[in-house]
């Protein structure tokens, strides 16, 4: 099938060819969305020739600043589990920190694991979600950063 393709491109006239480009090639580097402060900040050095680097070296972007934040002896995101301390309502939902403006979260029910797990589509527009078999309410704290581009 690529053989047929890459035959189909090479016999196209010139114009055309150009045009066979992925968008991804040119999106970040032409749409202003990523600076080039932002991206000196977010890579790493690289290995030096005829070396393999480290992790630290070639990481960019978030694994980059999480590296950095370890070797601080901080943790970047927060891997502990939900504290279920109550059947989250409308007035007092269980909150869930996220940096980013969609995060998927297990719900269990309350006391836990009182149904099977349900993954329920947090969204920071949105002003709560609710787990459609025990009915808690969730809430999106969205700590991450408008001007991060992560995906």
């Amino acid at each position: 099938m690529f053989a047929l393709r890459r035959a189909a491109v090479a016999a196209a006239p010139i114009a055309v060819r150009s045009s066979v480009r992925p968008f991804s090639v040119l999106g970040a580097r032409l749409s202003g969305a990523v600076s080039a402060e932002s991206i000196e900040k977010n890579l790493g050095p690289g290995g030096a020739p005829g070396t393999v680097p480290t992790d630290l070296e070639q990481a960019t972007g978030l694994e980059r600043q999480e590296l950095l934040a370890k070797l601080e002896g901080k943790e970047l995101f927060d891997m502990e589990p939900l504290n279920m301390t109550h059947l989250g309502t409308v007035k007092n939902p269980i909150v869930v920190q996220s940096h980013d403006p969609i995060r998927f979260v297990g719900c269990t029910g309350y006391p836990a694991e009182s149904h099977d797990a349900i993954w329920i589509n947090l969204d920071k527009s949105h002003e709560h979600d609710r787990c459609p078999e025990c009915g808690s309410v969730y809430k999106m704290d969205f700590v991450g950063s408008e001007d991060d581009h992560h995906h």
